[in-house]
């Protein structure tokens, strides 16, 4: 297995940003290249527990064989300091209570794809890499691109393009999709890439018009927007008082996701005006960090460009 070439999205901002501390109990639910939980242990050490999670069972394996290489991450997983849990990060409500942890510290998420998985060309997550249409997170599991791509409706795959990529022209793309299927299977992404570039009015822009169609696909074929609010509220849940959640979002629609549920937790009373006491008894269960999502500098944008579009935001349970 190879090892990770994943570099972390603004990862003392994160890491600063959770305000660990030694004896943590912190959580990482979407480990991809471990970039942010090796981070966060040189935090929680000595005493502390670190939960380290992700969809993606050769994330998990990858970042396994990277912490066996040093004798002193070795002791902490036989110690069970260190948790390597596969796992999609919806479950980690389910997951760490069936563990007897019923309250973290910490708890993080990094809702991009990997340098790992988009460099895969097996894994078919970028038409940049001719390979397999797949982009499932995991692969034991669940449909894959091609199973959406040439079997959903006209108006699924619109709609799809349209609210997961912002697809300008999704009806377009769609209808070309269900047109050039119906002679010829998709199985590839080179397929794909070159059927949107044809069709697309965005031919001449610098972003190529597959981008954002490959990034609608892989969110339906991995669910990511059901998953997210499930994590959120399952990960709010088992905050501590004092405890916080930081999450690095690459989408508009994911972003407005996080910040809605933080808003949502982070408001008390919720009734009319007119009352001259509250009656609802409603008491929030957040206060923001980040007023405003923080944003990569240009330095790291420059060194990183896939950074371009993160987005941080953090709370802290009261």
């Amino acid at each position: 297995m190879s090892e990770t070439i994943h570099v972390p999205v603004m990862p003392r901002e994160v890491i600063d940003g959770l305000n660990i501390c030694e004896g943590d109990t912190v959580v990482d639910a979407t480990l991809g290249g471990g970039g942010h939980a090796l981070l966060a242990l040189e935090r929680l050490l000595p005493g502390g527990t670190l939960f380290a999670c992700d969809q993606d069972g050769e994330a998990v394996e990858r970042f396994r064989v990277r912490l066996n290489r040093e004798a002193k991450y070795a002791d902490l997983m036989r110690d069970g300091r260190v948790v390597l849990i596969h796992t999609k990060f919806s479950d980690i409500g389910r997951v760490l209570r069936d563990r007897g942890v019923s309250q973290v510290s910490a708890i993080f998420a990094d809702l991009g794809l990997s340098s790992d998985q988009l460099q895969d060309a097996d894994r078919g997550f970028s038409f940049l890499y001719a390979g397999p249409l797949d982009m499932r997170f995991d692969r034991s599991e669940g449909v894959s691109a091609a199973d959406i791509v040439n079997g959903w409706s006209e108006q699924d795959l619109s709609r799809i393009f349209r609210e997961y990529g912002d697809v300008r022209d999704a009806g377009r793309i769609a209808k070309a999709i269900v047109r050039q299927r119906a002679t010829k299977r998709f199985e590839t992404t080179a397929e794909l890439a070159e059927c949107i570039r044809q069709v697309s009015r965005d031919r001449k822009s610098s972003i190529h018009p597959a981008t954002t169609v490959f990034q609608a696909l892989r969110m339906a074929v991995n669910r990511e927007r059901e998953s997210l609010e499930t994590f959120l509220k399952d990960a709010i849940g088992i905050l501590k008082t004092g405890g916080r959640i930081a999450v690095l979002s690459f989408h508009s629609g994911e972003e407005r996701a996080v910040k809605r549920i933080f808003a949502e937790d982070a408001r008390g009373c919720v009734c009319p005006k007119e009352f001259p006491v509250c009656r609802c008894g409603r008491k929030a269960r957040l206060r923001f960090i980040t007023k405003r999502a923080r944003v990569p500098s240009d330095e790291e944008v420059r060194r990183n460009p896939r950074a371009r579009s993160a987005k941080l935001r953090i709370a802290e349970r009261v």
